[in-house]
């Protein structure tokens, strides 16, 4: 896609050498190394090639973590979301909103609320107070390949709890009416507790009240003959009837994809009523509204979330012409019952999916970095602090928004995450590119056909060079180039003073 008819050029002006400053993940005070350039004015084709070669913004401030020196690699991730399927976590926190909006229900006890950032720089964030795009839990398991697994089994231990609770009071229940022997509902008669007789043990004549565990082991135990005998009489099906076309299957066999979920319609006495609005914020990008692209167009947009009239998040996407990426969501914390983090990041890509219609080409969705390497990030007690990256680290659960993909730091070719996690297990920086002999195609070949914006003139490179004034200038310059690839030092002007 080039650049719109009329369109500002790229402007950045690269600073020289890396940056060395405090992690806010391992805490290494000088351990976080990346490399930056301020964007005076960018258009969304260039920021696309950029941030496909592992850089990011922050405001205008656009930068690349130097991946094989910093104490934590960040590596870009994306989501595929054409072929994205909610899982049923996801589910659970639409269907949520759903039953707030519509019956204005809730049980905030239940609910595992978004901790708020902290220690953000206030001249990137202003006075926003930042959001995890994530749920995030209070407990210290560590994420790996396991952690499906792990959360299957938090939700097995707290099903169980549950059970518990609902015997124990199924039983209490049954031995009041046993008590009270009179007939009237339980609501009707004052029930006083009192200590048992010495010496008066169960009534032998009734039948012993049931443990819960051996009603869970009941339950699964006629869940699995249940299943023996559907899988047996769905063979025989196969076997003696004629298949459906794919025109005449049941639509209650379908499974239901996210915009079943988000554009679900609300009853008409609905209590709760959650609107979106969209407007342009403040970015180097930018605007492009091209005829064959979103109807909005492509640069950088704040979503408002209004409920009943007042606003309780804003999302910063960037629309550009290959992807949707999200850059942060803040929002109000009264709010955090409504899981606003997961359930932006699903509007979003449900939003990915929408804009595809129209544009083929859009078909991604980018969630930020995943920083396999640090603790804080393998564990669900992560706040993310760290100065620049207030963007939307999906990639903590990760597995929880597939497919998605990593993109090489070497040779810049997106891999499929499942198989990147092993050598990650090994290695904290890694190349994912498994054939050895690929090397970066945008790798720099001509750096005099690089442009520079001097003295308010545009130049090719070879021009400049003869007007340099110190010897560390062709350096800065070469650095530049290989971090940006030849395509975009062709594109872009680097300002030079």
């Amino acid at each position: 896609m080039a650049a719109a008819p009329g369109a500002s050029p790229t402007i950045v002006e690269y600073f020289e050498g890396e940056d060395f400053y405090r992690c806010g993940y391992c805490k290494n005070e000088t351990g976080s190394r990346s490399n930056g350039m301020w964007a005076h004015s960018m258009t969304v084709q260039d920021y696309q090639d950029l941030i496909d070669r592992g850089w990011r913004r922050s405001g205008k401030y656009v930068y690349k973590p130097v991946m094989n020196q910093t104490c934590c690699p960040q590596y870009t991730i994306r989501c595929r979301p054409l072929h994205f399927q909610p899982s049923k976590s996801h589910k659970k926190v639409l269907k949520k909103m759903f039953k707030f909006l519509s019956k204005g229900e809730f049980s905030k006890g239940n609910n595992e609320e978004e901790p708020m950032d902290s220690q953000m720089d206030n001249a990137v964030m202003d006075d926003f107070v930042l959001k995890s795009k994530l749920d995030i839990h209070s407990d210290h398991r560590p994420l790996g390949e396991g952690y499906n697994e792990v959360i299957e089994n938090e939700v097995e231990k707290k099903e169980e709890k549950l059970e518990d609770k609902k015997t124990k009071e199924l039983n209490q229940s049954h031995a009041q009416k046993e008590k009270l022997g009179s007939g009237e509902p339980s609501s009707s008669v004052k029930v006083v507790a009192s200590a048992p007789k010495p010496g008066k043990g169960a009534d032998l004549s009734k039948p012993p009240c049931r443990k819960a565990k051996d009603i869970r082991k009941e339950r699964k135990r006629q869940k699995l003959i249940l299943k023996s005998q559907t899988d047996k009489l769905e063979g025989f099906q196969v076997q003696h009837e004629p298949q459906l076309l794919p025109s005449e299957k049941p639509k209650l066999n379908q499974r239901k994809n996210i915009e079943d979920f988000i554009f679900d319609i609300l009853p008409e006495d609905a209590a709760h009523r959650l609107e979106f609005t969209r407007f342009l914020c403040t970015s180097p990008l930018e605007m492009e509204n091209p005829p064959n692209g979103p109807d909005y167009g492509y640069g950088s947009f704040h979503q408002q979330y209004w409920l009943d009239g007042k606003i309780i998040a804003v999302g910063v996407i960037d629309v550009l012409p290959y992807c949707v990426s999200s850059v942060y969501l803040y929002y109000d914390p009264d709010y955090s019952f409504l899981s606003l983090g997961v359930y932006s990041a699903l509007r979003e890509i449900a939003f990915t999916r929408q804009l595809h219609e129209k544009t083929s080409q859009l078909s991604y969705y980018y969630m930020g970095f995943y920083i396999h390497s640090c603790p804080k990030m393998r564990y669900k007690e992560w706040i993310p602090h760290l100065l620049f990256l207030s963007i939307s680290l999906l990639a903590f659960l990760v597995g929880q928004y597939r497919p998605s993909d990593l993109l090489c730091p070497e040779t810049y070719v997106w891999v499929p995450i499942e198989q990147c996690l092993p050598a990650l297990e090994s290695s904290k920086y890694c190349r994912f590119n498994q054939d050895a002999k690929a090397v970066d195609e945008e790798r720099i070949k001509e750096l005099d056909r690089l442009r520079v914006l001097y003295k308010r003139t545009i130049m090719p490179y070879n021009v400049y060079k003869k007007r340099q004034k110190g010897p560390s200038d062709e350096a800065i310059v070469q650095q530049y180039a290989d971090l940006v690839g030849q395509t975009c030092s062709e594109r872009m002007l680097l300002f030079r003073s």
